[in-house]
């Protein structure tokens, strides 16, 4: 017969063996497994709920920081410090991402008149072109087979610049259309970028490496969790515009689908000569943009519009696994044909 505390409460050991407790990383562990697919399906599961996307839309922030804490947490130091001592693709990347595009996008933008005729949907061109790349980007990257550690490499190049970058350009372009000045979107993104860094250091420290690498799969799940609390919020409104106002949504969905793909051949094209492989690697990470980065910054204060564009960027960021998968293959096989 189990035996119950003095205090009538259940102790820590009867609390670890309930069915529930050992439910739980099981089914987060098998979330993890899903990869892809899972994160695909977020996105439609998150324009066929709406009222669920209204109701995380004001956790969006404490999302964006939770995902960060765990994309520093999983950091592979050792293969981080093996690339810095190969700097020159690394910094020709992060100048390319952070730099060269968000200068591109914005002349682009006023170029096409979108500046003066639509001026919500050019800030929200300069937000996704100023924005650092994805931390899930090395993990998309190892699930196509590329390069993850140039990936990962370059991601924190460019988000360390990005503090400063993202600032100047936005005010370069849009200016007062920001509700906050640079310097208090930079400082904000400093505090997030710092802050979320800083946490994953501490649980590093206290919960060791090992571990984390032990529960690789469970750490995927819950990602994949948080992830579709920012997804979900994004999709609020996409079925319902889509009904009201299809041709238009057709149409910002291309352009969205447009500037990833634009990008992403910009980048494979520009990359080139260091390799088929690492160029796509850098084209994909180039292309995927942390958006969630921009609305925690700005504290979500921008247009609906900005919010609508966002929501559709995600779907070739979630999709792109799946579709560039056939051009990775045969990127490896002319790599490997070459090499042999």
């Amino acid at each position: 017969m189990r035996k119950t505390p003095a205090n009538g409460r259940p102790g820590v050991g009867s609390i670890a063996n309930h069915p529930i407790a050992k439910l739980a990383p099981a089914a987060l562990a098998w979330l993890g497994r899903q990869g892809a697919r899972a994160l695909a399906a977020l996105v439609f599961i998150g324009i066929a709920l709406p009222p669920l996307g209204a109701l995380l839309k004001p956790f969006v922030s404490e999302a964006i920081f939770v995902l960060l804490c765990v994309a520093f947490l999983r950091v592979d130091m050792a293969a981080l410090r093996g690339h810095l001592g190969r700097p020159a693709i690394v910094l020709a990347s992060a100048a390319w991402t952070v730099v060269a595009v968000p200068l591109l996008i914005g002349a682009g933008g006023i170029a096409f008149g979108l500046k003066a005729h639509a001026p919500d949907l050019f800030l929200a061109l300069v937000l996704h072109a100023v924005a650092s790349p994805m931390m899930a980007a090395p993990a998309f990257a190892a699930v196509m087979g590329l390069d993850a550690t140039l990936v990962l490499v370059t991601l924190v190049a460019s988000t360390l610049i990005t503090p400063f970058s993202a600032p100047a350009f936005a005010d370069m372009f849009v200016g007062p259309a920001l509700a906050l000045s640079p310097l208090e979107l930079g400082l904000k993104l400093t505090a997030i970028l710092a802050g979320s860094a800083l946490v994953a250091a501490v649980i590093r420290r206290f919960v060791g490496a090992k571990a984390i690498a032990q529960h690789k799969q469970e750490i995927d799940g819950f990602n994949i969790l948080v992830v579709f609390v920012f997804v979900a919020a994004l999709m609020e409104n996409i079925a319902a515009r889509f009904i009201a106002t299809p041709l238009a949504m057709i149409a910002l969905t291309a352009l969205a689908f447009a500037v990833s793909f634009g990008i992403l051949g910009a980048t494979m094209l520009l990359f080139r000569p260091f390799g088929r492989e690492r160029a796509l690697a850098l084209g994909l990470m180039a292309s995927q943009r942390n958006t969630g980065l921009m609305l925690a910054a700005t504290g979500g204060a921008v247009p609906d519009m900005v919010w609508l564009y966002f929501g559709l960027c995600q779907l070739p960021i979630y999709l792109s696994p799946q579709l560039l998968q056939p051009l990775a293959r045969r990127v490896k096989q002319k790599v490997a044909l070459e090499q042999g």
